[in-house]
């Protein structure tokens, strides 16, 4: 089983599409999960599976106000159109 770890700059629609599913009401303290990357900083994400691959998402402000635009209105992000995070404001 692949392990990705996935910053809000490349986050995808279907990882935001998992998200959305799994966290409706947004993400609790227990949902968290703290490691420590290769330079030895702590990080926090909330994770997200697929049938092979585990998404570990880095939890940000940014991160929390795209899944509340996009649970309020999927059809912002066209599905024909690659989205773009970078797009929405913080």
């Amino acid at each position: 089983m692949n392990r990705v770890i996935v910053e809000y700059a490349k986050l995808t629609k279907d990882i935001l599409d998992m998200l959305i599913d799994k966290y409706p009401d947004g993400y609790d303290y227990s949902d968290v999960i703290s490691f420590k990357n290769a330079k030895g900083e702590t990080v926090k994400a909330v994770e997200v599976k697929t049938e092979d691959t585990h998404y570990l998402v880095k939890i940000s402000d940014r991160l929390e106000n795209a899944m509340e635009e996009y649970a309020e209105d999927e059809e912002f992000f066209d599905d024909n159109d690659d989205f773009d995070v970078n797009d929405l404001e913080d």
